[in-house]
Order: structure tokens, then sequence, then C-alpha cells
């Protein structure tokens, strides 16, 4: 591979992905010429180019800037989301420019540093957010390439010229977390997913087997307690267990209520009491721990880590709250597998024992859909109600008889449930009496967000209005 410091443009062919959007961040900050393609604009990719890249949404060879056409002096960063006859892609093949993979180049920057990697099949955007904001306001300080954007600093990449750390989200999509090579490393879950790529439940895991030889010497994996993997780790490289409840590091005295969790963090050297989590739901007590294990075994001190907890606002469409009164809570969540829809359920049951749950689900991927459409049942069965849209592809073509119907067919009896199109879910909440709502899925429905809490805000000055008509009516003004 060329020497990154001798690059002097980077072309991305899928610039606009969140993964992708942080090496795009981190080129520019380093002076490179920047340019790229993505299928659809976003918020996302008019930031970047409010910031300096050049990206445009067409796939066509005559929109590639002249400073990007030479091979020896441009290194073109892709995503296994893009089909190989792009022909963009086609192009710089023929033309013999290096190309690789967005985890070959992370891997590459971070061979330098001790990179502190977070894996799992969820947990892990939240997770490695939550670490690079520990380390980053601590004295230990980080460089952070992440996979949802912090809404502590509204960006999904924080830079250190001092710190010899760097955390890093490892995704084990298409096996990118193999070209990386952690000093330490969470592993949060190993539900299986992507068996597009994997096939079978058990290639999956022993995915997560080769990944845990990766860890260098010295070095430690973080692994949540019960999992089914057998990790596989290098002499030298200690192994502690996490979970809520036990393990190596996990929480005690655990205090729910008033729309606050405070916990007591419990490592095998030191008890930090009085924690507030930042992000008050039950699933980052989780989180919170094994997040805090990375940065205690790093040198982030007890009083940065119970601030740093505090401080902490979470991750855009993680548990994301848009609209949060005592008549109506609303919030965003990227679950998009069985598992994390599952724990999202339960922390927001946990938050709201007493009222009604709703969620829109906008299932992703045909072959998810397919390889788990009971799993997705049995986890929205834990709702109240639940409106399902049609499948967001991505990058697949539709499957013959794959469609949500398969989950509606399989969710439990008695359950409130319909389908609809993705442009009937605005109007259709506008019928139905709303107490918590929750947005899921990884595909476009997030993009309806502002619209129905818009909806929402609107119901709630009605219903504030009629009730001080009410008051009125009841106990007039006796002037």
């Amino acid at each position: 591979m060329m020497n990154i410091e001798n690059i002097q443009a980077v072309y991305f062919v899928g610039a606009g992905g969140i993964g992708m959007s942080a090496l795009v961040r981190y080129f520019l900050s380093k002076g490179k010429q920047v340019a790229g393609y993505d299928r659809t604009p976003s918020e996302l990719t008019e930031k970047l180019i409010a910031e300096g890249a050049r990206i445009h949404y067409e796939e066509d060879i005559a929109l590639i800037p002249e400073g990007c056409k030479d091979p020896a002096t441009t290194l073109v960063v892709y995503t296994p989301a893009v089909p190989d006859s792009h022909a963009e892609l086609v192009y710089f093949r023929e033309h013999r420019f290096e190309i690789h993979k967005r985890a070959q180049v992370l891997g590459l920057i971070t061979r330098s540093s001790r990179a502190l990697c977070v894996a799992g099949t969820h947990g892990k955007t939240t997770t490695s957010t939550m670490a690079a904001h520990l380390l980053h306001q601590s004295q230990v300080g980080c460089t952070a390439f992440l996979g949802g954007i912090s809404k502590n600093y509204g960006t999904n990449l924080l830079l250190s010229a001092e710190s010899p750390y760097t955390v890093i989200e490892a995704d084990e999509f298409d096996r990118s977390f193999h070209w990386l090579r952690p000093y330490m490393s969470v592993i949060t879950a190993t539900d299986p997913d992507h068996l597009d790529i994997y096939g079978t439940r058990e290639a999956y895991l022993d995915s997560f087997r080769h990944y845990t030889t990766l860890i260098t010497p010295g070095g430690a994996l973080i692994i949540h307690q019960g999992l089914t993997l057998q990790p596989d780790v290098q002499p030298g490289v200690k192994v502690y267990t996490y979970s809520r409840d036990a393990g190596d590091f996990h929480a005690e005295n655990i205090r729910i209520g008033g729309g606050e969790i405070y916990i007591d963090f419990v490592a095998p050297d030191t008890r930090i009491t009085d924690i507030q989590l930042g992000v008050p739901v039950g699933v980052n007590i989780e989180n919170g721990v094994a997040a805090m294990a990375l940065a205690h075994l790093n040198g982030v001190t007890d009083e940065e880590i119970k601030r740093g907890m505090a401080s902490f606002r979470g991750v855009d469409r993680r548990f994301d709250f848009k609209l949060k009164t005592d008549r109506i809570a609303f919030l965003s969540d990227y679950a998009h597998h069985p598992a994390e829809i599952a724990q999202c359920v339960k922390s927001v049951r946990e938050l709201y024992p007493d009222r009604k749950l709703t969620a829109v689900f906008q299932p992703h991927l045909y072959t998810r859909t397919r390889d788990f459409y009971q799993d997705f049942a049995d986890s929205l069965s834990l709702l109240d109600e639940v409106i399902l849209t049609e499948i967001y592809p991505a990058r697949e073509q539709p499957i013959p008889g794959i469609s949500s119907r398969l989950i509606y067919d399989h969710l439990r009896p008695g359950i409130g449930k319909c389908l609809c199109k993705k442009e009937e879910v605005v109007d259709l909440l506008a019928r139905k009496p709303i107490e918590v709502l929750i947005v899921l899925g990884a595909g476009d429905l997030d993009n309806e967000v502002p619209r129905i809490t818009r909806l929402l805000q609107e119901r709630l000055r009605e219903e504030s209005s009629s009730d001080e008509v009410h008051r009125l009516v009841e106990h007039p003004d006796p002037s």
C-alpha cells in the first residue's frame, strides 16, 4: 500500500456512509484533496461538502476531479456496499489505481497507535462513542473513528495530536475487522448476523474467534460474560469479562427512577460509586460498564470516568429522544437486528413500565428478513403495537416471497399491528393515540423523524390548549 504521507488525493466510492465519512474527514484534516461519489444526498454528505470534500451523486467517471485521476498520487477507498460493476470502480481498476476497502485504510492508519476497538453484533456504536468520550475528556485523550455522530462533538471523528490511543468501531460486515490490530478490544455480542456474507452461524462465530487472535501481546480482551464465543488470544493478552450484573467489570447498586440512572462501577482494582448515566436507558448500564473498563485499563482516572459518564450525551439514532414529556415520549433507534430490538424495547419498558409502547419498524435487507423473520416477530412482540413498513433494500435486490408480511404474520396474537408504506407513516400516526413511540431501523425511515416530531409537538400544544379551556370552564376567573 502506498505511503499515506505521499498521497495527494483520496477518492471515496460511497463517501456518505457513516464509517467512510469519518475517513473523509480524517484526510481533509491532513490537507489532502478529497472527492467521491455517493448514491443520494444526505445531511452528512452536505456537511462533508461544506468541510471541503467534492461529492457528486451520479455514477459518472466524467465527474471525477482531474486531481484524482493520477494513479501515482491518488488512493481510492470503497465500501463493500457498492457493487463491483460500479462504473467509477471499474474505471479505477482498469487504470491500475491503488484501491482499498475502508477497513484496510483504517487498519493502516491505526497501526502506529494503540487501537482500542469495540466489536459486536450490537452495542458497538454507543460503547465505542462512550469510550471515546471518556478518553477524550480526560488527560489521556484519543483519536476516534466512530460509527455514529457523537452528540457531544457533532462528528464521527475525534483527533488528537498527542494521544497514542485510537478508538475504533470494529465492523464485522464483510470481515472488515480482520484488517485491524487491536491493542485492546471489547466484544459486546455475537448474535449471528450478515448470513448473506458468512453463510452459517458457525462461520460468523469463527470470524469473531479469528478477530480475537489479532489482539496484540500486552493488550487485553474485554468480553461480555456468557457469550458462546471461545476467544483464541495470543500469549500475553489478558482476558476480562463484563456484564450488567457480573464479571470482572460490572455494575452494582443500580438505581432507576425519576428519569435518571445511577450505578456503582466495580472493577478488579477499584469501585466508583454514584455514577450518573448521561443517557439514562437500561442498556447503557451494560454499554457503560464496557466503556468504563476500556477507559480504566488505559489510564483514565476514577474521577474522570465519573465526570465523563455524566456528561455523555449519546449518539444520533441510538436511543435518540426527540420528545420527552409526561404525556408523550418519542425516540429514534438504529436497532435493525432482533437482539438489538429486544434490548431497546426492554430498556424503554424499564423507563415507562405503565405506558403503551408503539414502534414503527423498517426491516433492513431482504436477506436479514429471510434469515430472522421469526426472531424479529418475537422481539417486536414485546411491544404493544407494531407498524411495519416495506423492507429497506440497501445493497440488495428483492428476493421472491420475502417481505415485511413475513414478520407481520408471526407477531404474537393480540398485538396491535399494521403494514404501511414509509410515505404513509406520518398520516397513520396522526390518527393514533401515542404514549411512547419508537422509530426502529437502519434504513431511511429516520428521514420521517422530523415530521413525526412536529406532529407530536402539535398534538401536545393542542392538548395543552384544550386543558387550559377546561380549566377555565371548571374554575372561571372570578375577576
